[in-house]
């Protein structure tokens, strides 16, 4: 039987758990003690301890025939505190730290990003020489508002490969791929809208989305893109202002989406008042380029974006965003307000590295790389039970199945103690039914440990 100081605590934790959230705000009423205790399936007088605890603390206040009300100053947004209680194993902010704080001697599978030797560190150079002997403006004044024209430029070219149509007036540069699709959220989402997400999808998505307090909804991914009849099923239910998704390559299941597919989630859409935001990131590593979003639609209720730090550079935060040209005039005031002028330096390296002429090599030479990785790691996976969802055409990630029985999360924590990091299915999943499953990014699976080490996570 569970002790009623153990009762008394989980109140208290509830109520200091939804203050952390925001969802309960400085002045907010909370419920009466009679109904947290049916709530909670608890004694009143458990409750009416807990409440009192909690004003002796300062936490909360009472106030004579009125109830209890929260108190102080509005509390730091503390993301774990949103959402269902998730093992730190399987939390999305976990796998970033750990991917981001760990050292060297630890092996990264479940990040994803290139091993530094596998960027273009030559162009690099080479840009960074360049930039040395530049004009002082290059190296000290902000940049201007929309961003380095060059680099936009050479963007809606690039863009227009794709069949995508977008002036250098629609084109936005961010400080990244990440501020990006936060400055969207800012532009168009307020507190309590609902988001569509794919089930699974990359799990920074996840976190961004409880920042910005809205209620995200996961629809189904399949091996040619979201399964239609949840997405059509979803816009009916829950009258989403924006779908976020990959275009390309899919993270984490490396799927495409399928023409078919793009052209009736398009047609679903316009009768909606959905906007759809396509992450363009991994571009550079397809080999034949899968459908855009953005090229069918005429960034009508598209928004395209993208950075290159999967390709040129984490170093070099520098991302973008194409969408229609009244969209851009309110996300430009909004990069104004949030990080002013944004960085020139980055936008001019990045235009150096990808128009030297060594930079389509270079790519060639990382595709090459990361198919023969694939099949080598593929291999490697199934000879310890392991086996893919699918098989990707091109990029990075691979999304596997484990053994029946095994939980990833659990296998992500034997395996940290030995040294490699993992990235468990449930963290990509919005309904949590990923619980078997492990992300591998092939590039950081080159070293013979990654199997030892899970081959022993997996028979313990």
């Amino acid at each position: 039987m569970q002790r009623s100081g153990t009762r008394i605590d989980a109140v208290i934790s509830e109520i200091q758990s939804r203050i952390a959230s925001r969802a309960y705000l400085p002045g907010t009423r909370l419920p009466s003690v009679r109904a947290q205790a049916r709530t909670m399936g608890m004694s009143v007088s458990t409750v009416v301890e807990a409440y009192e605890r909690l004003a002796a603390e300062g936490v909360i206040a009472s106030r004579p025939g009125s109830g209890f009300y929260v108190a102080g100053p509005t509390a730091p947004l503390a993301l774990t505190q949103i959402g269902p209680k998730l093992d730190r194993a399987v939390d999305p902010l976990w796998v970033s730290r750990q991917s981001l704080e760990t050292d060297a001697t630890v092996l990264k599978p479940g990040c994803g990003w290139l091993p530094a030797a596998w960027l273009y560190e030559a162009g690099m150079r080479r840009a960074l020489r360049a930039l040395a002997r530049a004009d002082t403006s290059a190296l000290a004044e902000y940049a201007t508002p929309l961003g380095h024209p060059a680099l936009r430029q050479f963007l809606a070219r690039r863009m227009a490969a794709n069949g995508i149509e977008a002036g250098a007036g629609q084109i936005l540069l961010t400080e990244s791929g990440t501020q990006a699709i936060d400055l969207i959220c800012r532009f168009l989402l307020r507190p309590g809208d609902t988001v569509l997400v794919d089930d699974p999808c990359y799990f920074n998505f996840h976190a961004l989305l409880k920042a910005h307090h809205v209620r995200a909804v996961g629809v189904p991914y399949m091996p040619d893109g979201p399964d239609v009849e949840r997405f059509g099923a979803a816009l009916q239910e829950h009258a989403p202002r924006l779908y976020i998704t990959n275009s390309g390559i899919h993270n984490p299941t490396g799927a495409t989406l399928s023409p078919v597919v793009a052209h009736r989630l398009l047609k679903l859409a316009d009768s909606s008042k959905l906007v759809i935001v396509e992450d363009d990131i991994f571009a550079d590593f397809e080999v034949n380029p899968a459908p855009r979003l953005a090229a069918f639609d005429g960034l009508a209720r598209v928004i395209h974006l993208g950075s290159f730090s999967k390709t040129v550079s984490a170093s070099l935060r520098c991302g973008y965003i194409a969408a229609r040209a009244d969209w851009i005039e309110g996300l430009v005031d909004l990069k104004i307000a949030t990080s002013f002028g944004g960085g020139r330096l980055a936008a001019d390296m990045v235009l150096l590295a990808v128009t030297d002429s060594g930079y389509r090599k270079h790519m060639e030479t990382v595709r090459m790389r990361l198919a023969g990785e694939m099949v080598r790691t593929i291999a490697r996976l199934e000879a310890i039970g392991v086996k893919p969802w699918l098989i990707p055409k091109a990029g990075m990630f691979l999304w596997c199945r484990l053994p029946q029985g095994i939980d990833a999360a659990t296998v992500a924590r034997s395996c940290l103690k030995d040294g490699v990091v993992m990235a468990p299915g449930d963290a990509f999943s919005q309904s949590l039914s990923a619980h078997d499953f492990l992300r591998f990014n092939v590039a950081q699976s080159t070293d013979d440990r990654v199997f030892d080490v899970l081959a022993r996570a997996l028979s313990t």
